[in-house]
Parts: structure tokens; C-alpha cells; sequence
């Protein structure tokens, strides 16, 4: 199974153009969830080409008034640079977003879908489409 995940993940990133990533921040399992996304995001939006690095960089910066007045951006907890660490409103350390700096960052689905689904909630005001999850999970992967 993990073969054929793995195999899925290379062909899709291939056919779909996916950059940023280098072989030095594979992951099989990291590759899994994007491919899921991917197949997400394409069942979403027949018309779907790919995920953006650029895309998900937007999404991690910008200001966002759907969710909670005080998390209005990703980096808001993050921090500006995904390479270093954030804190939460409550002062607790999170390790950074960067997969160059946190290797292990993204390879836990259930991780990555409890964190979405409660950052997304508290930053935009609902839950993020698998475009967004795969764009952000792109961008880091680049970082």
C-alpha cells in the first residue's frame, strides 16, 4: 500500500507540475497527503492543474476577516517565517512550518487534518478547501 502511495504521489507531482519540492524534503507519507489533496481538489474542480507554492505563500500571509478577530492570519500564531518558530495565543511554542527546518512537519494525516480543520476554522471562518490545504502544504514543503 505505501508503494502504491508513493507511486501515486510521484505521478501526480509529475503530471501535475508540482514544484518546490526537492528529494532532500520527500517524504512517502508527506507525498500521500498531498496526493490526496490533489485528488480532492480535482473531484472539487474538474479544471484543477496543480497546486501553487505561491498560492499557499498568499494564504499563509495575508489577513483574513472570516475567522476569529484575534488569529486573522496564519502567521499570526506562525510567525512571518516559516522557518522559525511561532506561538500560540496562549505563549506555547510551535515548532516551525518549514519542512527544510521540521522534516517530520506533514507526514501524520490525522495531524494534518485536526490542525486544518482547527486553523482554518479560527483563520478564515471555515474550513479550507483541499486547493488551499494542497497550496499551503506546497509552499512549506518549498520552505
Amino acid at each position: 500500500m505505501k508503494t502504491l502511495a508513493l507511486t501515486l504521489a510521484i505521478t501526480l507531482a509529475i503530471t501535475l507540475g508540482i514544484s518546490g519540492v526537492n528529494s532532500a524534503q520527500a517524504n512517502p507519507a508527506r507525498d500521500a497527503i498531498v496526493a490526496a489533496f490533489a485528488a480532492q481538489a480535482k473531484a472539487e474542480n474538474p479544471a484543477f492543474s496543480g497546486f501553487s507554492a505561491a498560492a499557499g505563500d498568499t494564504l499563509f500571509h495575508s489577513t483574513h476577516t472570516g475567522g476569529k478577530p484575534d488569529t486573522p492570519s496564519c502567521s499570526t500564531c506562525h510567525g512571518a517565517h516559516p522557518q522559525s518558530s511561532g506561538k500560540t495565543r496562549a505563549e506555547k511554542v510551535i515548532e516551525p512550518m518549514a519542512v527544510s527546518v521540521n522534516p517530520t512537519r506533514f507526514t501524520d494525516t490525522e495531524k494534518v487534518d485536526k490542525w486544518f480543520f482547527r486553523n482554518c476554522r479560527s483563520v478564515l471562518g471555515r474550513e479550507c478547501t483541499a486547493q488551499e490545504k494542497g497550496d499551503y502544504l506546497t509552499f512549506m514543503i518549498s520552505q
